[in-house]
């Protein structure tokens, strides 16, 4: 049973997500705060979030980058402002999906299963590829049985993609999943990293699995 977590400052809406979640069959757990969804995720594994993008303590958007330091944990946001602008910035920092108030509680479930079948796919195209064998204790990944000579932040900047292959993530996801003690680095620093790993691949494999989406970010060829 897939379980959701919601975070949502506004009771009567939280009341009825929930009633919806589990009349379709989900586990789900609700968070009146950022704090305290930060506290539940420490506690508890879950398959997703929605987060409501105006909490009391925090925004949603820092929400979301805090909840997926740890894991790439798919978010769908719910907001009450539609404009395009906070759109584009919930996509770019890795939201799966934007919901905008007020909504249907029955479509808002239909999209948690679609954006859960999209991030179960991606993980089962990974498990079924050996073209690369992450030993992620170890910090270590392979190609094909070699062992790739890889810098710490070359290797962060492979293992981020290698856990959603074919799904692109923008520089700002990137920054997070990797240089979250560098707060002093820029998005350039991704590009020249991605610049060195794309050259140490085509030097060490013979291949250049990586993608550059003009304005969005990098992906990883899932096959």
């Amino acid at each position: 049973m897939p379980c959701v977590l919601l975070v949502e400052d506004e009771p009567a809406i939280a009341e009825t997500v929930l009633y919806a979640l589990r009349a379709d069959g989900f586990d789900a757990r609700h968070c009146l705060t950022g704090g305290e969804a930060i506290r539940a995720a420490r506690q508890e594994r879950f398959d997703l979030a929605i987060v409501d993008v105006g909490l009391p303590d925090i925004s949603g958007f820092a929400l979301c980058r805090e909840l997926r330091r740890a894991r790439d944990l798919p978010v769908i946001f719910l907001t009450a402002q539609s404009a395009e602008a906070d759109r584009i910035l919930g996509l770019e920092i890795g939201a799966d999906d934007y919901v905008t108030k007020p909504f249907s509680p029955r479509e808002l479930v239909a999209r948690v299963r679609a954006v859960l079948r999209r991030t179960s796919a991606a993980s089962g195209a990974d498990a079924a590829t050996p073209v690369f064998q992450h030993d992620a204790e170890g910090k270590r990944i392979r190609h094909r049985g070699d062992l790739l000579d890889l810098t710490r932040y070359e290797y962060g900047l492979l293992a981020a993609l290698l856990q959603r292959p074919g799904a692109v993530l923008s520089r700002a996801q990137l920054m997070d999943r990797v240089w979250s003690d560098a707060l002093d680095s820029g998005d350039r620093t991704v590009d020249s990293h991605i610049k060195t790993l794309r050259a140490k691949l085509r030097a060490a494999a013979g291949i250049d699995p990586i993608r550059t989406h003009r304005g969005l970010g990098y992906s990883l060829d899932p096959d």
